[in-house]
């Protein structure tokens, strides 16, 4: 996107596009970091990201993070930083709704790969 095309981002209008549950959509860039919309429903693949931060935003529903040394339950405009290096893994028990911000190019399964690794797709 160039400067002079930009646009605000309605969340919500992004969420309408999509129904891929744990694919994540880049709708954003800021310096080296994009800001992403995913969907999740049931439980991921535990994972680091052994270089990076991440952040985790929930919009709608209920996002349970589980961490190997207890857990963190965020609800609707709650957001979470799981530190680089901590293993996690997110589990919805209802479709939830979420903006993540990391590092362009990070890996959605960090370390741990498998089928669930997807890059993140543009959403226009």
């Amino acid at each position: 996107m160039s400067k002079s095309a930009a646009a605000p981002v309605n969340l919500a209008e992004k969420l309408s596009q999509f129904n891929e549950l744990w694919s994540q959509k880049k709708v954003a860039v800021l310096n080296d970091y994009e800001v992403k919309l995913a969907k999740l429903k049931g439980e991921f693949v535990w994972h680091t990201h052994e270089d990076t931060d991440e952040l985790f935003l929930v919009i709608s529903g209920r996002l349970t993070l589980q961490l190997r040394d207890g857990t963190v339950v965020l609800e609707p405009g709650e957001l979470f930083v799981v530190p680089s290096g901590i293993e996690h893994c997110p589990v919805a028990d209802e479709e939830t709704a979420i903006l993540l911000f990391e590092p362009a190019g990070t890996i959605n399964t960090g370390d741990a790969g498998g089928p669930m690794t997807k890059p993140a797709e543009i959403l226009s």
